[in-house]
């Protein structure tokens, strides 16, 4: 037996094990493996070291560093994010809807696990840890592919988990890491329907069309994150610094992540008095202008973008501007090049900010706020399995809740069916 199909078979037989553990011996185990990070935050961090070191040596971009590399800061943080899922209620028994029917039979629908949740990621580790902690919440097993270039990161942080769980008496089968990141692991494991039930990629664009068009197990797709801000001609009362303030946060707080913004659109009746201390502020933030010919004759720094740019995630210093002549051509364009996760629309209209909310095709879509909101802390629901892009099961952040299935408990009293 391959290595592939050997930890799919063990991830499933130790699925009803975890999806009876009592909501209190979860916590319990979720407490310990936030005390294990802490506790071995060094040896987490020469494994991560090691991978730094091989991704320098081998050119990676300075965006894939910063969403691989882990210090100390940042494993307390993945910690505090863990004691925030153990405050959560626990999904699994919820009754999503009940009522008695006219033969007499009870009938309600309760939340319960999903299964086995493999997950394809990139070079972010905390994935490994938050994608984790969730699944075990709700009841779930997880198998977990990452990438090279965190595989000595990812396999510590497994390790470390998995001792916790044997500590408490549990499998360590409950979260399992492919320990490699060969190719034909991850299409092997695409292919193993009869011992996964949903697989969901987290990456860029390329990892995630492969997943879809390869993979035999149903997939949740996330990830991709081509945002969106469109400045209306309606700004009364809206300053200039304000606008400012919200395209500057959501370009360059943390360029590398998918609710960067990464086009900004603006109405024509404004581009003028708008457009020039707006692109002057990112500028100064170190940001790269590209745009159509309109902007560029506003502001002439703006260099020349090509159609594949306006599809194009840059998770960069990077921006694309354009100009149109109605906020139905901002939602065209946005439904037309847009990955469908977030956009946020600046306005004082009522009437605008309602057509853009209602017309934009998005998992998220904010009235004057930066798209870095989008994010399942944020949103309150506490660390995120990711932000699905899709219209099955979810949209947007996916947390505790919405890594569950339902089922449906009818009681009776010798009833049947005539």
């Amino acid at each position: 037996m391959d290595i592939v199909t050997g930890i799919a078979k063990k991830a499933k037989a130790a699925t009803s094990s975890i999806a009876a553990a009592s909501t209190g011996t979860k916590n319990d185990i979720l407490a310990c493996i936030a005390e294990a990070l802490i506790e071995n935050a060094g040896a987490v961090l020469k494994e991560n070291k090691k991978d730094i070191d091989r991704c320098r040596k081998e050119g990676i971009q300075d965006n894939l560093l910063d969403r691989l590399m882990l210090d100390g800061d940042r494993i307390r943080k993945i910690a505090a994010s863990i004691d925030k899922v153990i405050k959560f209620n626990d999904p699994i028994g919820e009754v999503i809807f009940g009522y008695n029917l006219p033969n007499g039979l009870v009938l309600k629908n309760i939340r319960v696990p999903l299964g086995v949740v493999a997950v394809v990621y990139e070079a972010r580790p905390n994935v490994t840890i938050d994608a984790s902690v969730l699944c075990l919440k709700a009841g779930n097993c997880i198998i977990l592919r990452g990438s090279s270039h965190a595989l000595d990161t990812n396999i510590k942080l497994v390790e470390i988990m998995g001792k916790v769980l044997e500590d408490n008496g549990i499998s360590k089968d409950i979260i399992q890491i492919i320990p490699s990141a060969d190719r034909e692991h991850a299409v092997k494991l695409m292919q193993l329907r009869e011992y996964i039930d949903v697989l969901i990629p987290r990456g860029g664009a390329e990892l995630i069309s492969s997943v879809v068009q390869n993979s035999k197990v149903p997939v949740i797709e996330t990830g991709v994150g081509n945002c969106h801000i469109y400045i209306d001609r309606y700004l009364d009362s809206i300053s200039i610094d304000t606008i400012t303030g919200i395209i500057v946060n959501a370009k360059t707080q943390r360029p590398s992540v998918c609710n960067a913004a990464e086009k900004l659109l603006i109405h024509s009746n404004i581009a003028e008095k708008v457009l020039p201390p707006v692109l002057r502020a990112l500028e100064d933030k170190g940001v790269k202008l590209i745009g159509g010919d309109r902007a560029a004759g506003i502001y002439q720094e703006i260099g020349p973008v090509s159609e594949e740019d306006w599809y194009r995630e840059f998770l960069s210093l990077k921006i694309a501007v354009k100009v149109v002549d109605s906020i139905e051509d901002a939602v065209l364009h946005i439904n037309k090049y847009g990955s469908h996760h977030t956009e946020t629309i600046i306005t004082s209209s009522y009437q605008s900010s309602n057509y853009f909310t209602s017309s934009v095709d998005s998992s998220t879509v904010f009235v004057n706020a930066s798209t870095r909101f989008t994010d399942g802390e944020e949103f309150g629901m506490g660390a995120e399995m990711g932000i699905s892009t899709q219209k099955l099961h979810w949209r947007g952040p996916m947390g505790l809740g919405q890594i569950t299935t339902n089922k449906f408990i009818v009681l009776g009293r010798g009833q049947i069916r005539k």
